[in-house]
């Protein structure tokens, strides 16, 4: 088939960032999480990006056991391609990140590209009057996070989940996180198409000036050539200017509640739906045309829905 003018449209429903007290449309229990995701299937999104929480507090949670109902309910009803992350949170360790991907090895799991500073404590100040457990508190005001991902973190995600055939969306929040992936390509550990997922406008990595975007496409197309995939994450408000930007480029987009819980100035975004269709609309008006889930199992060499373990 041919798939130039196909764009990809990554949904991220809930993730690690944002706390259940700032949004009450942010999924939270594995119930609320499998319906944002099969929404956003069906608005258009071929690839869910997926994280798990506690279903009391919100607190992110990577055991094995909370994603098992969120993966099998959606698995029912979409045959959208599953991404688990291995993120987790920036606060844990890499062996409790794997856990949930390398249990159920799915199709695609996120692999963010290098240690950084991670810095969410400018946003306690806004939320605090509003933040109803204490773990939120604590997170937000953090400012000692480090998000690590060494070279040896990297490359036993890469070897453990390569092993199972899964492949990665790999995350890179500034330069050095793409010449660290150029590293691993040139050893052999992983081959292309890559797919690779620049994220812009989060503090501790490049900013969201549509300048930093050109440098990071720049940089990857040196590095790569044409045995990659480009797509963008956009931090809040930023999110449909830079996917506007890379659609208009030839690349993909990532949009959902995990990345920006707005829909416009002072406007909650009520459902991953919406931004799936935000995004739609604007892939449409360039006259190009929303990928299927099958069309991006083609352009990312994925193994196929039927050789997970869930």
């Amino acid at each position: 088939m041919s798939l130039q003018g196909k764009v990809i449209i990554t949904c991220a429903v809930t993730g690690a960032i944002h706390t259940p007290s700032m949004s009450p449309y942010l999924p939270v229990s594995a119930a609320e999480i499998a319906e944002a995701a099969i929404g956003a299937a069906e608005a258009g999104a071929a690839i869910v990006h997926l994280h798990a929480r506690n279903e009391s507090d919100g607190a992110p949670d990577q055991s094995v056991e909370a994603f098992r109902p969120i993966l099998g309910v959606i698995r029912q009803a979409t045959d959208a391609v599953l991404n688990i992350t291995t993120g987790g949170a920036p606060t844990m360790a890499i062996a409790e990140r794997i856990r949930p991907a390398q249990h159920y090895r799915p199709e695609l799991a996120s692999l963010n590209m290098g240690t950084m500073n991670f810095g969410l404590f400018p946003m306690l100040d806004r939320y605090a009057p509003q933040l109803r457990h204490q773990w939120e508190r604590d997170y937000l005001g953090n400012k000692d996070i480090i998000f690590r991902n060494t070279f040896g973190d990297v490359e036993h995600v890469m070897s453990t989940l390569g092993a199972g055939g899964t492949r990665f969306e790999f995350e890179c929040y500034d330069t050095s996180h793409l010449y660290n992936l150029k590293h691993f390509f040139d050893r052999g550990l992983v081959r292309g198409p890559l797919f690779i997922q620049t994220v812009f406008g989060l503090m501790g990595g490049i900013g969201a000036h549509p300048d930093d975007v050109l440098h990071m496409k720049r940089t990857a197309d040196r590095l790569f050539g044409d045995d990659y995939r480009w797509s963008v994450l956009g931090a809040g408000r930023n999110q449909l200017p830079i996917a506007a930007m890379s659609a208009a480029m030839g690349g993909h987009v990532r949009v959902g509640l995990e990345d920006n819980l707005w829909a416009g100035k002072g406007r909650l975004a009520e459902s991953n739906a919406a931004q799936v269709r935000a995004a739609r609309q604007i892939i449409e008006g360039l006259g190009l045309t929303v990928a299927t889930p099958d069309e991006a199992r083609e352009m990312l060499a994925l193994k196929g829905g039927d050789r997970v373990d869930f």
